[in-house]
C-alpha cells in the first residue's frame, strides 16, 4: 500500500502554509499526485434588502469569493511547485465540507488544518471533524505552526475498535517511513490490563509482518488522570511528532457534548494527527 494521490483541503482567510508544506512533503516522499481543493459560499448579511440592491450585494459577494479562491489557487501552485507528480486544482462556489467530501473519492489521504474550538464557519471552512466522519479517507490534521513532516517518532493510540484498526491500516505507508513507532494502549475504566497488553502486542506483531518495527507500551494511569492527559504525557515521553488514532470510538454525540480524545486531537493537539473513522 502507498499513497498515490494526496489531497489538501484549503480554507479561505485561514493560514494554509502548514498543511501545504506537509502535503507537498507527502507528495515528494511517495512520488504522488497532489490535488488542492477549496470551496466557499457567499454568506449574505442578516439585514433585509430586496430588488436590485439585494442582487447587487449578492453579485459583489460572490465575485469576492471567486477572487479569493483564485488567490488561494495561486498560493497552492506556488507552494507545491516541483513537488510530487501530477498537480491539480479543484474549487467551487459550494459549501466547503460538501465539496471536499465529493472530491475525496479520488484521494488516498486528505491533508487538512487543525480547527480552533472557537472558530467554525460552514461557508468558508471544511471542518476536519466533519471530514473524518464523512470523507471515507484518512485525514491528516496539521496544526498551524508545523513546518515539516517529522516522522522520527510516531505514536499509535491503540484501542481495540474498528476505527483504530482502520487508522492503523491507513497509516501503514507513513509508519514504514517512521524511525520509531510506539503502540500505546490506555486501559479505560474496567478494561482488563492483561487484555490491553495482549491487544497492543498483537498489533506490534502485525506491524512487524508489514515491515514496521514498533515497541509496545501500556499506560500506567495515575488516579483520575484522563485519557487525553495520559496520551499527551506519553507522546511527550517518546518525542512523538505524529499520533495515529481511530476517530470517534464512542458515539459522536457523546464526543461533542462531553469532549473526548477525537475532539482534543482535532482542536488542540500541537502534533500532526492521522485519523480514520
Amino acid at each position: 500500500m502507498t499513497y498515490a494521490t494526496v489531497m489538501v483541503s484549503l480554507a479561505l482567510d485561514q493560514p494554509n502554509e502548514a498543511r501545504l508544506q506537509v502535503a507537498g512533503e507527502l507528495a515528494e516522499r511517495f512520488e504522488a499526485s497532489i490535488i488542492g481543493v477549496a470551496a466557499a459560499q457567499f454568506a449574505p448579511p442578516l439585514y433585509y434588502s430586496d430588488g436590485a440592491a439585494a442582487q447587487g450585494l449578492i453579485d459583489e459577494g460572490e465575485a469576492s469569493v471567486k477572487r479569493r479562491l483564485s488567490r488561494l489557487e495561486a498560493q497552492f501552485r506556488a507552494a507545491i511547485r516541483n513537488r510530487g507528480g501530477h498537480v491539480e486544482w479543484r474549487s467551487a462556489m459550494d459549501f466547503p465540507a460538501r465539496f471536499t467530501f465529493a472530491q475525496a473519492r479520488c484521494a488516498d489521504i486528505v491533508v487538512a488544518g487543525g480547527q480552533s474550538p472557537a472558530f467554525s464557519d460552514a461557508f468558508a471552512l471544511a471542518s476536519p471533524k466533519d471530514l473524518v466522519m464523512q470523507a471515507g479517507r484518512p485525514i491528516l490534521v496539521v496544526p498551524d505552526g508545523i513546518n515539516w513532516l517529522d516522522l522520527r517518532s510516531v505514536l499509535v493510540a491503540w484501542k481495540d475498535t474498528p476505527e483504530a484498526r482502520r487508522a492503523l491500516a491507513d497509516a501503514l505507508p507513513l509508519l514504514r517511513k517512521a524511525r520509531d513507532v510506539t503502540v500505546l494502549a490506555i486501559p479505560e475504566g474496567d478494561d482488563d490490563r492483561t487484555a490491553a497488553v495482549a491487544g497492543a502486542t498483537d498489533v506490534t506483531a502485525w506491524l512487524a509482518r508489514h515491515g514496521v518495527t514498533a515497541i509496545t507500551r501500556v499506560s500506567e494511569a495515575a488516579r483520575n488522570e484522563t485519557v487525553v492527559g495520559q496520551l499527551e504525557k506519553i507522546a511527550g515521553d517518546v518525542g512523538a511528532s505524529m499520533i495515529v488514532a481511530g476517530a470517534y470510538g464512542h458515539s459522536r454525540f457523546r464526543e461533542l457534548i462531553l469532549g473526548g480524545v477525537t475532539q482534543y486531537l482535532v482542536t488542540q493537539s500541537a502534533r500532526c494527527v492521522l485519523l480514520s473513522h
